[in-house]
């Protein structure tokens, strides 16, 4: 039913390996320069093979000294450098081999011949025919890096390296240009190794190689690599520029790093006699975004008024990014000012910009004051803006105020788009109110906008986050007869869609309708298939799809292994989960941050505390980020572990680092609280939801009447109850099963069965574990008599209790009795 699949999947996964997260550059001393040889012998050279192992002799000595010659590679003195890629340089004989290597025939494996090739065209040229190659190359390996051809660039790269005398041709660029090729393709190990294997060669690293190697770590989200790059670099006593101090700024600013250690870097960047410019100033405001530092950020942004930069649009921006996160709209207003007076007149999306960032946090009140001054101001709220706003409200579940905004655009005479109708359809479809959402679809066909893919895509969604599967049909089958043919998106949609609805078969046949169809699945399509067997816990199958994934040469990536380590963490494969999780803490699967979280999320799922806290660490050695549902993890496994301490440590890191506790934070503390001597501050903890505007759900509720209960407080539990009940909340069998096991704790026995009595009264079905408690505790206090006439009596208490579960009680009475 997968479609044709490997029989068999040996784990562990064996992908290729992955140099060590930590540069291992080598020490190594600059000899002295020697004067080039004279060119004819080079070329013949460069035509034969290398061979280490044969002894030099007088006759190779010239070559040999050109290859001990140490070259600072980089793009130093590159006069094109940060500019597009431009045929300019390239000779007619470069020009017809770069056709060749570009042809979407060409095959990788012939790159060292055509290169050859180009030799032996520049080797019939007179006098700087080895200069001329040398450019040629550089060019076409910029050439190739501009045509997204990173294999053959590499390729080239390679080849250039083979070669006896290849510093000679490695252009000083080169070495920067292939790291910076690598890094835009997301090819970042790769990247890494090229600078550690020139490093290890004895190749001395110019400042520009350095540069472009942080900057591919920065823009991957591996920051502390790129930290360790940029030691790496200050211990080699490669002086850094400007541009590698901006970038290294940037990444400590993305880091969260402390306001000081930022502060250190500027002050070393100033003893090296290197001046701020307005994009370092820019920078440092943007840093103090995260730490909400605004004192910081005056303090800069006066700093280069005073060093005779103007701040433009971005520094404002920035400025204005600061207030937005710490809160502080006034302030925000008066940088607004400002911004006019010195002749920067805001934009709208200067506007939209501050009104997302407070959107974001949660300062949808502030939104709406911005939004008025910015029409007072003249500038015309659009429609990102309006949009904006109604997704802010939908989110905090203010649905009233998202519908008056959408009123509110429509009267501006501001046409909503089809990403505006999206959002009202996910509102209403998250809430159930599908009436609703229905409307809106109509309201789409009589505006001006048309249903795209994404809006059935949307329902889609909607339908199989709710678990409505015959919806999710009746949808799809509406879609097709609109005129829209379901692709690979919509058909991954509805894997998707269906397995949140539980079922399985329906997710799997139309993997399989998809196939027969002649739908060549993609990543995605595979990634959806997956976390439909993960949710299940099919680990065998996820393993078996994995192999058809592989053999049908589509790479995995992060979003594949999290399905495979939930599918063996749903399974109970844990042997499984712990091979894949060293794969990935060895590098032989990349460690990204999704990784990571998700090693966090299963090990603290199946209760793994080593495991869980070494994900953890190495998920901040890695430079990422922890999200929410990682540090609620982090809380949850020490929570019930009665780790106070270490609870307590994650909610300060969460508060310094501007995280907001989410309802399971909250839920995860009452729960440690209720198990130890400090029980009432679960009930200080509900209260303190309660403050903050959230809404406490069951559990909450819950483990405050657990832990009342647990203490013989059954006055206080049942006020709890009571205002449970009255917030609109619906007890549940748990409930009910802590007060009973309560009173039948204390020989309660009238209160355990009243309990019983009243929760079948409203519509709650007692389970085993509540006759179980009761039937034990009897037994507990040797009152076997009474346990026989409890059990006896029991279809008088529940009608619909069976005769299997009175002869199940008999049995377990028994039992207990011997």
């Amino acid at each position: 039913m997968l479609g044709v699949m490997a029989e068999k999947l040996a784990l562990p996964i064996l992908l290729s390996g992955l140099p060590p997260s930590k540069p291992s550059f080598h020490d190594h001393r600059e000899p002295p320069n020697i004067p080039p040889p004279s060119l004819a012998p080079l070329f013949q050279e460069l035509l034969l093979p290398r061979n280490p192992g044969l002894p030099k002799t007088p006759n190779t000595q010239s070559s040999v000294q050109v290859l001990r010659t140490r070259t600072r590679l980089g793009n130093a003195r590159d006069p094109n450098r940060r500019k597009p890629w431009s045929s300019d340089g390239l000779s007619p004989q470069g020009q017809r081999i770069l056709q060749t290597l570009i042809d979407p025939s060409f095959d990788v494996s012939k790159t060292d011949e055509t290169l050859i090739e180009l030799v032996e065209l520049h080797s019939q040229e007179l006098g700087d025919g080895l200069k001329s190659l040398s450019l040629d190359l550089f060019c076409i390996i910029k050439a190739l890096g501009f045509h997204r051809k990173c294999d053959i660039a590499l390729s080239v790269f390679e080849w250039i390296r083979k070669q006896k005398d290849c510093e000679v041709l490695l252009r000083e660029s080169s070495v920067a240009v292939i790291i910076s090729i690598l890094g835009k393709e997301g090819r970042v190990s790769a990247a890494s190794s090229v600078l550690q294997s020139l490093s290890k060669d004895g190749v001395s690293i110019d400042v520009y190689a350095y540069t472009s190697m942080i900057s591919v770590f920065a823009n991957n989200g591996r920051y502390r690599e790129a930290v360790l790059v940029f030691k790496k670099m200050e211990e080699e006593g490669c002086k850094p520029t400007l541009i590698t101090y901006n970038v290294i700024l940037n990444v400590y600013g993305k880091m969260g790093m402390s306001w000081n250690r930022i502060l250190k870097v500027v002050e070393g960047m100033r003893r090296m006699g290197v001046s701020p410019d307005s994009y370092t100033y820019n920078t440092l405001i943007s840093c103090c975004r995260r730490g909400s530092l605004c004192e910081e950020a005056v303090g800069i942004f006066e700093e280069m008024k005073q060093a005779g930069f103007s701040p433009d649009k971005v520094t404002y921006n920035a400025l204005l990014d600061v207030y937005g996160k710490s809160r502080r709209p006034k302030e925000a207003i008066e940088v607004l000012r400002e911004m006019e007076a010195n002749g920067c007149s805001p934009s709208t999306v200067t506007y939209n910009s501050l009104i997302s960032a407070y959107v974001r946090d949660g300062l949808l009140k502030e939104a709406v004051e911005l939004k008025t001054q910015m029409v007072e101001k003249g500038s015309k709220p659009d429609v990102f803006t309006y949009t904006t706003l109604l997704s802010g409200f939908e989110k905090a579940g203010k649905d009233e105020s998202a519908i008056s905004v959408f009123k509110e655009m429509r009267n501006a005479g501001c046409e909503p788009n089809i990403c505006t109708f999206n959002a009202l359809i996910k509102m209403h479809g998250n809430r159930r109110r599908f009436a609703e959402m229905m409307n809106v679809f109509e309201e789409i066909k009589a505006s001006h906008c048309a249903p795209d893919i994404v809006t059935w895509n949307t329902i889609l969604q909607v339908f199989g986050q709710n678990g409505m599967d015959s919806e999710v049909s009746g949808v799809f089958k509406e879609m097709k007869r609109a005129g829209f043919v379901p692709e690979r998106d919509t058909l991954n949609t509805l894997i998707s869609a269906y397995s949140r609805c539980g079922s399985f078969d329906q997710a799997m046949t139309v993997y399989k309708r998809m196939l027969e169809a002649g739908v060549t699945p993609d990543l995605s399509s595979y990634n959806a298939v997956l976390a439909a067997l993960a949710r299940g816990g099919h680990w065998e199958q996820s393993e078996k799809v994995f192999a058809e994934m592989k053999d049908s040469q589509i790479k995995p990536n992060e979003l594949t292994f999290c399905s495979l380590l939930h599918a063996y963490a749903n399974g109970k494969e844990i042997e499984r989960m712990r091979t894949l999780a060293e794969e990935i803490y060895s590098g032989s699967i990349e460690p990204r941050a999704v990784l990571l979280k998700t090693l966090v999320l299963v090990n603290s799922k199946t209760d793994l505390l080593v495991e869980t806290e070494r994900a953890f660490l190495l998920l901040q050695k890695g430079g990422f980020s922890p999200d929410i549902s990682t540090l609620n993890a982090m809380v949850s496994i020490y929570g019930r572990r009665q780790m106070v301490a270490k609870a307590d440590e994650i909610l300060n890191f969460m508060n310094d680092h501007g995280y907001t506790p989410s309802l399971t934070t909250y839920n995860s503390l009452m729960y440690m609280y209720s198990r130890s001597d400090d029980f009432e501050r679960s009930e200080e903890i509900l209260r303190e939801i309660l403050a903050k505007g959230m809404k406490p759900d069951i559990i909450s509720y819950n483990t405050v009447i657990f832990a009342y209960c647990r203490n013989g407080r059954m006055r206080d539990a049942s006020r709890i109850f009571s205002e449970m009940r009255e917030c609109g909340l619906i007890p549940d069998v748990i409930t009910y099963n802590t007060f009973v096991a309560s009173y039948a704790a204390k020989s309660m026995f009238v209160e355990a069965v009243g309990v019983v009595r009243y929760m079948i009264k409203h519509g709650c079905k007692p389970n085993q574990n509540t006759y179980n408690t009761i039937v034990d505790w009897y037994g507990k206090l040797c009152r076997m008599d009474e346990a026989i006439m409890f059990i006896t009596n029991l279809r008088k208490l529940d009608p619909y209790i069976s005769q299997e579960e009175e002869s199940r009680l008999l049995e377990r009475m028994k039992i207990k009795w011997l």
